[in-house]
């Protein structure tokens, strides 16, 4: 293929492992971008060179058209957005799309862009990665095993052993006190992070957990994308002990004090300097439905570990699709665009050996 492909926040933790994936396939035709430059410039003499350094502040407008018009084909963005703009950009020169973004206000108005991709060609990739990506394809794998799909619950069981830079840890406090909508039975239900549980199976050592809701995209996706009338996220951490914490702490209104800028510095520094568990996480989906006219339940998961790893290694290998292949041009969340789950996840794990799952 011809062209580059451009990797906003190519130099950051996930970043690198699409950086490399890629570069390993495409050498010398991966750009990895970002405020800084010098960081770009050590990451590339890491990969021998095989990734080209550049600067871009998204915000700065003659930044974005010099660095766009530079023969790039394909771009990947690591790095959070706050609007949209970038990506109309990327979409007005006929540009492929990726993000990385697991969050829902801004995907949500990525959807409303796929007029405009169509028009101008463009293929518009999002919810890449774990939660949203792999957790979307298993509640696919469902749909495809039931007849009928009533309800599904996506589970999350995620080790605090792994290093997350700030803007992780950033959008789960952001989200950790959230009030947001879910589907249920066909209508909206108001709820909260962590203010209830459900009990669930995880396959392995992890066994028996109450996971707690949380505010993941992939739920409010899947119900649209799918057609399922309910869907639900729920999480739990690996320490019990952390997890019930949290939800004592929301019933106390502790977690009010997050508004408070000093407090959620404290709390941002708190996640970034606690690592104490496992690099481990489970994604499961459990759907109750219908074959041949009879309830029947259907469970799949895929388990691995560091996330973020598995995170970059989902967003390569879907970059790499939308690179090598002549795609139709709009808006497509990861399950609309790979229709066969079960195809994809074994063929990620050609990439990431260590991954398991369980159809």
């Amino acid at each position: 293929m011809n062209g580059k492909i451009l990797i906003v926040g190519g130099y950051g933790g996930v970043g690198q492992f699409i950086a490399t994936a890629l570069s390993d396939r495409f050498p010398g035709q991966v750009v990895v971008a970002g405020r800084n430059y010098q960081k770009a410039q050590d990451f590339a003499a890491e990969t021998n060179n095989k990734v080209i350094p550049a600067k871009l502040d998204i915000s700065n407008i003659d930044e974005v058209g010099s660095l766009l018009d530079d023969n790039v084909a394909l771009v990947v963005m690591c790095v959070d957005n706050q609007d949209t703009k970038f990506i109309e950009q990327c979409i007005n020169r006929g540009i492929n799309y990726v993000d990385i973004s697991a969050t829902y206000e801004l995907l949500s108005r990525v959807e409303t862009l796929d007029s405009k991709a169509k028009e101008h060609g463009s293929t518009v990739l999002i919810s890449v990665g774990l939660a949203p990506g792999l957790t979307n394809l298993l509640a696919s794998q469902c749909k495809s095993v039931l007849e009928e799909v009533h309800n599904v619950d996506i589970f999350l069981f995620m080790g605090m052993g792994e290093v997350h830079g700030e803007s992780s840890n950033q959008w789960v406090l952001d989200n950790l006190n959230s009030k947001y909508s879910v589907r249920q039975s066909g209508k909206e239900k108001l709820v909260q992070s962590f203010g209830e549980y459900k009990k669930t199976v995880f396959p392995g050592d992890a066994g028996k957990r109450s996971a707690f809701r949380f505010n993941y995209s992939d739920q409010h996706t899947v119900v649209k994308t799918l057609g399922i009338d309910s869907a639900s996220t729920w999480m739990c951490f690996d320490s019990a002990f952390f997890t019930w914490f949290f939800y004592v702490e929301k019933k106390l209104g502790m977690l009010n004090l997050l508004r408070i800028p000093a407090v959620k510095k404290l709390y941002l520094k708190l996640l970034g300097s606690f690592h104490m568990g496992s690099d481990v996480f489970i994604l499961q989906a459990v759907a109750e439905g219908t074959v041949d006219g009879k309830p029947t339940s259907y469970t799949c998961s895929v388990s691995g570990h560091l996330e973020g790893r598995i995170t970059g290694l989902v967003a390569a290998e879907v970059a790499e699709y939308v690179f090598t292949s002549t795609t139709q041009p709009g808006v497509f969340h990861i399950e609309q665009l790979f229709d066969n789950p079960k195809e994809f996840i074994e063929g990620l794990s050609k990439r990431a050996t260590d991954l398991e799952y369980r159809f």
